[in-house]
């Protein structure tokens, strides 16, 4: 196998280079916004036919600094869309954060790329295009999130047909507990504090506000066929059992494992087939106990708006999208306050609705949802 890693420089690619080094998979493309430094290393050690720097300033910086390797070095989102399609790229791992992540995508089911997809805003924004696209193309997804990986391998020797729901686990984030008026006051740094994974900012945000779990179920809709009403959501604090699925005859079947990234990330690139690990065995006498609560849709909301939003289905889930990746960005410059992200998210819900047809339509519907969020903090 050859993969193209778009994003090689954030948390998720680092862990995928992790799994590449250790299983001698070949790396043909590298992809990072403007970590220079960073991926002129992993350059040398992998030796990728492309790089691609998002900032052009940053990557004329690159292209002096590996002049002397075998790397071509390209900018911008066009070089993300050459890099998706190289003919010698089997599967393109897409580690990218935000809705940056859709157009390389797309572009590489249509080249015929299986996808390991770590990029929740594809199928959050454009999950009915994208799924219809690689089923007419023969694609693959296969998921990277602990979460629905934990779903697709409880899924194998099972019948889908069978499959009374999913039950995704989430973590809780930091403010496990709290109330609307202890919220109010929370900082972007308390919010980063995340109990048991190291991410992106972005991410770890969504997991303070369970945006991402909501997120998630809108995933599962698409990954796995079934109606949002079929997905629960239990808090487990432990980040163990990483999530489940209940067949029809009540048994349950559940993937547990240490809180390693790396466990999902090798399942999606080593599929059907498993290896061994980087990450840590699982000792449950260790653990003591696995704890399961119903997750708090009052005081963290945004779960419930996602919900919402597969439900409207069409653009709603990309407005959702677009007002939370801005309302983050202010809250991680304290323009905002932590509350305020689930407004925006309601909002969205509220004045987005209709169908889109094609990428052109949900870019077109991310734009007017950030423009709205920009215009109302516009001088303050």
């Amino acid at each position: 196998m050859t993969l193209c890693i778009l994003g090689s420089t954030g948390s998720i690619g680092k862990q995928s280079l992790d799994v590449a080094r250790l299983h001698g998979i070949s790396v043909a493309a590298l992809t990072a916004y403007h970590n220079v430094q960073l991926l002129e290393q992993q350059i040398r050690q992998f030796h990728p036919a492309l790089a691609v720097v998002v900032d052009p300033a940053a990557a004329k910086t690159l292209q002096i600094r590996v002049a002397d390797t075998n790397t071509k070095v390209l900018s911008g989102t066009q070089g993300l869309l050459e890099a998706v399609q190289l003919a010698q790229v089997d599967m393109v791992l897409n580690a990218l954060v935000g809705m940056a992540g859709l157009l390389p995508t797309v572009t590489a089911i249509r080249a015929g790329k299986d996808i390991a997809l770590a990029n929740k805003e594809t199928l959050v924004a454009g999950g009915d295009l994208v799924m219809e696209l690689a089923r007419q193309k023969g694609v693959r997804i296969l998921p990277v999130d602990s979460e629905h990986s934990a779903v697709f391998q409880a899924l194998q020797g099972n019948d889908r047909k069978d499959v009374n729901r999913i039950i995704l686990t989430a973590s809780g984030g930091p403010f496990f507990g709290k109330s609307k008026a202890e919220l109010a006051g929370v900082t972007a740094a308390q919010a980063l504090r995340h109990p048991n994974w190291n991410m992106g900012q972005k991410i770890t945000i969504d997991c303070a506000t369970m945006m991402n779990k909501g997120f998630e179920v809108i995933e599962a809709v698409h990954l796995f066929g079934l109606p949002e009403q079929q997905i629960d959501v239990v808090i487990h604090r432990e980040s163990i059992v990483h999530s489940m699925v209940e067949y029809t005859d009540h048994s349950v079947m559940a993937q547990m494992g240490v809180a390693d990234m790396r466990i999902p990330i090798q399942y999606a690139l080593t599929w059907p087939r498993r290896q061994p690990s980087p990450a840590a065995a699982l000792d449950l006498t260790n653990i003591a106990k696995l704890t399961f609560y119903p997750p708090d849709e009052q005081n963290f909301p945004c779960l419930s708006v996602c919900r919402q939003a597969i439900r409207k289905g069409g653009v709603t889930p990309a407005a959702v999208n677009a007002v939370n990746e801005e309302a983050v960005r202010l809250f991680l410059q304290d323009r905002i306050g932590f509350l305020e992200i689930a407004e925006w998210a309601q909002r969205a819900y509220d004045g987005f609705s209709g169908a889109y047809s094609d990428t052109d339509d949900l870019l077109r519907i991310d734009a007017d949802a950030r423009r709205m969020v920009r215009e109302y903090y516009a001088g303050r």
